[in-house]
């Protein structure tokens, strides 16, 4: 049996940005409205529950001229989005559901629960009592052009018909959580093109970190090398790491970095595996150089180095030792004691003459990365030349729009990504709901 509905709106996706439309939708059409989201997992928005281990840093606060630095490949797209619900005006949103939060170091915003879940309540309790109608378990398989309208067919013979569809059904990241990539499919069958797409903000793979000789995606299940055990848990604050693309450097960071199963990941990792990625997909050599000691000049350093293992050396306690355990001696008044195996490992030829070169410059060729079943964001999406940004409305298909992750927008880690799906999301909606 086929089940048809006709309704104003349908938002297919019921996560960050699929909820927010479904609000900024009914703002516009008030208790008359019919707006409809289609959301095919038993529950909405389960990427969002895992985000931030759990504690989901759900926008950053930062005002635009700072924000817009984070986001890629270019932010002018997303600007009209951002001013129509701020990273403020989003907290202020949550609020008036009840969501309290608190804005950390990097004007990260969280929930004041550090509960995901709460999160997810909020903007599901703002979907609906806005009047909106949620299904879940409601897969879509077709959406195509139906006169002025669309057609939407799901997976239970349930049939929709509506003046106005919003595509957000995300990228193809954590695939468990639903986003397989099937927005990109809906865009292409009505004329849309589809840039690129590949893994952002995911662990990068130094070369023998694991076990295998494969290069660009690495399985994050790929058992670790001899190196990659004696690296991971290892967590580095405050060090510079530049990334080099064919021998060139083309971004240098600052802040904290973290050996984990997967590769080099953490702040720093993350912001780096845009490109690193990018570059390693289109085959060109990449590595990355650590900075252990970023605040101290090279000179100041070996001079520093010498005088301690000098002291080293006529201490009457440790003159007679060998060398090799004087050196050892020197290493850990200049690095982290589970660091050190690792270090000289990778340096083989390390000795304390060498040693400050090694601590300024810590080469690493990169050779792979975690893909999709791991990585936070999709990069590349629906071509923005395609999508008027002021209403995210097609240039192609009039009354289609796009919001959230599938289109060709991502955004560093710090709440960036969430509030570009929300920004997004409540355009989206507004957009579509004034043109009726």
């Amino acid at each position: 049996m086929t089940f048809e509905q006709n309704v104003d709106i349908l938002i297919v996706g019921a996560g960050a940005s699929g909820l927010m439309a479904a609000a900024g939708a009914m703002k516009i059409l008030g208790p008359s409205g019919r707006v409809v989201v289609l959301e095919k997992m038993p529950r909405p928005s389960r990427k969002i529950m895992i985000t931030g281990k759990g504690r989901c840093n759900f926008t950053n606060a930062k005002p635009w001229n700072e924000f817009s630095a984070h986001i890629h490949p270019k932010a002018d797209f997303l600007k009209p989005a951002f001013y129509n619900l701020t990273s403020d005006a989003m907290i202020s949103y949550l609020a008036e559901l009840g969501l309290e939060s608190v804005v950390e170091r990097g004007d990260r915003a969280f929930p004041a629960s550090y509960s995901a879940a709460d999160v997810v309540d909020a903007l599901v309790k703002g979907a609906e009592d806005s009047g909106a109608r949620i299904i879940c378990g409601c897969e879509v398989v077709e959406c195509r052009r139906n006169g002025e309208g669309f057609f939407v067919e799901c997976t239970d013979n349930q049939i929709f018909t509506c003046s106005k569809l919003i595509i957000c059904t995300g990228g193809l990241s954590y695939p468990t959580t639903g986003s397989t990539g099937d927005g990109y499919r809906f865009a292409r069958n009505m004329g849309h093109s589809v840039t690129p797409l590949f893994p952002s903000l995911t662990a990068i793979v130094p070369k023998g970190y694991k076990n295998t000789s494969l290069s660009g995606h690495i399985d994050r299940r790929t058992p670790l090398s001899e190196m990659g055990k004696l690296l991971c848990g290892n967590q580095l604050k405050n060090v510079g790491v530049g990334l080099f693309i064919d021998g060139n450097l083309v971004q240098d960071e600052f802040g904290d970095i973290d050996f984990t199963d997967g590769g080099l990941e953490g702040p720093i990792g993350f912001k780096l595996s845009r490109r690193a990625v990018q570059a390693l997909s289109n085959g060109a050599k990449v590595s990355v150089e650590l900075d252990l000691k970023p605040a101290v000049e090279m000179s100041s350093l070996s001079s520093r180095i010498a005088n301690l293992f000098d002291g080293i050396s006529k201490d009457g306690r440790t003159a007679s030792k060998p060398y090799r355990e004087r050196f050892k001696l020197l290493l850990t008044k200049v690095l982290p004691s589970s660091l050190i195996p690792a270090f000289i490992r990778s340096n083989p030829t390390l000795d304390h003459k060498t040693l400050a070169a090694k601590l300024k410059c810590w080469k690493m060729d990169v050779t792979g990365y975690v893909g999709y079943e791991r990585c936070v964001v999709t990069a590349g999406g629906i071509s923005r030349d395609e999508i008027v940004p002021k209403t995210l409305e097609s240039r192609l298909v009039k009354g289609l729009y796009f919001a959230g992750e599938v289109l060709d927008i991502d955004a560093d880690t710090g709440g960036y990504n969430l509030q570009s799906a929300f920004s997004t999301g409540y355009l989206a909606g507004m957009s579509a709901a004034r043109s009726i």
